[in-house]
């Protein structure tokens, strides 16, 4: 089933939503108010303001057994991406924004980030595993052209011999290949590409302003090119809107170089179930309901499912089968025939004296 044409009514040109709901810690909520004059077209486009962040800390940790990493960087909170089903949006209402607009337009950034990292990694007690450089919000935003924040991690990074994934739908990750490359080497580094659909104009509804589909395509040729293992995310996966396309975003990963590739289904935490069904009706009005009746056959009869174990595979018939599909598709185009195990053994504090090796007595 081919996407259907997105709507402009209630969309703001350039953002990927025009809600802002209310912050779920506040007492207090302000209300739009409609003074009966139409005033739509003398407010210009919000612009994207960025806010230094004062944490002392860069590395965060979970314990989560959905995960298959303890740790991950974030150089970057909120994201000018503006994807619709972030499942990071409600996050940014720790801070006190709104997941809605003020997600996409109040970006939090840390410009200490890698000092901050290379104090972490210097600690006597550190011990070396693969860190995910992008778990929550995008390394490659628009922001980091000018930032570069993410590459001030990566020199770090690459400095201590430690590895890291990178998580983005950026092709402005072709920026650092140079460091990319050399980490690669040492099987210290592996990029995944996210592409949820291969349609341009849906891209454009859901994503606004991430790389389109091709340019991120051809970003794992650049990384595969430069012999950095890349994979694509299919993620997420969102039932009667982009789910028929998952063999179709295997088969052209593949062929652009991808070796490895995951996927799991749309999240929808918080308020993020609201904004998300706003945009359904906004873009996809003759679609929305059959939608949401599919999220929410895979969500045990919500819009979301938080228990361990099931938030990223959902239950049921529909769940199953697509899972099936995506195995099926992996194994047919190559994918994850073998799963690449970073290196963690290289891991030096620069300038520390390492303990030499015992010598044995035979």
């Amino acid at each position: 089933m081919m996407p259907a044409s997105p709507q402009q009514s209630n969309a703001i040109k350039g953002r990927g939503t025009a809600m802002n709901p209310a912050v779920r810690f506040e007492r207090q909520h302000a209300e739009a108010f409609d003074d009966g004059w139409d005033n739509a077209d003398e407010t210009p486009p919000p612009p994207t303001s960025l806010i230094r962040d004062a944490t002392r800390s860069i590395i965060s940790r979970n314990d989560s057994p959905d995960l298959g990493f303890d740790r991950s960087l974030n150089p970057y909170r909120g994201c000018e991406h503006g994807c619709i089903y972030c499942f990071a949006r409600p996050t940014h209402a720790y801070l006190g924004f709104s997941p809605g607009l003020d997600f996409e337009t109040k970006i939090v950034f840390k410009p200490e980030a890698a000092s901050l990292l290379e104090k972490e990694l210097s600690k006597p007690g550190y011990i070396a595993q693969p860190i995910v450089l992008g778990s929550n919000t995008d390394p490659y935003q628009p922001v980091e052209r000018t930032l570069k924040l993410t590459r001030s991690l990566l020199e770090v990074l690459e400095r201590f011999n430690h590895p890291v994934i990178i998580i983005t739908k950026s092709a402005g990750v072709l920026r650092d290949v140079d460091i990319l490359a050399r980490m690669a080497a040492k099987n210290l580094v592996k990029v995944y590409l996210s592409i949820t659909t291969l349609d341009a104009t849906l891209a454009r509804a859901m994503e606004p302003r991430a790389a389109s589909p091709l340019r991120r395509l051809a970003a794992i040729a650049g990384l595969a090119q430069s012999k950095i293992p890349a994979g694509v995310l299919a993620s997420p996966m969102i039932p009667g809107l982009n789910d028929s396309e998952l063999e179709k975003i295997l088969q052209a990963a593949a062929a652009a170089g991808a070796s490895s590739a995951n996927s799991i289904l749309l999240r929808l935490p918080h308020e993020l179930g609201d904004l998300f069904t706003d945009w359904l009706n906004t873009h996809m009005p003759d679609r929305a309901r059959h939608v949401l009746s599919l999220i929410r056959q895979i969500r045990g009869g919500n819009l979301n499912d938080a228990s361990f174990h099931g938030r990223f595979t959902g239950s049921g018939p529909y769940a199953e089968l697509l899972s099936r599909r995506f195995m099926r598709a992996a194994r047919q185009f190559g994918l994850n025939s073998a799963r690449l195990t970073l290196d963690t053994s290289l891991f030096a504090v620069p300038g520390r004296r390492q303990k030499p090796a015992q010598l044995s007595l035979f």
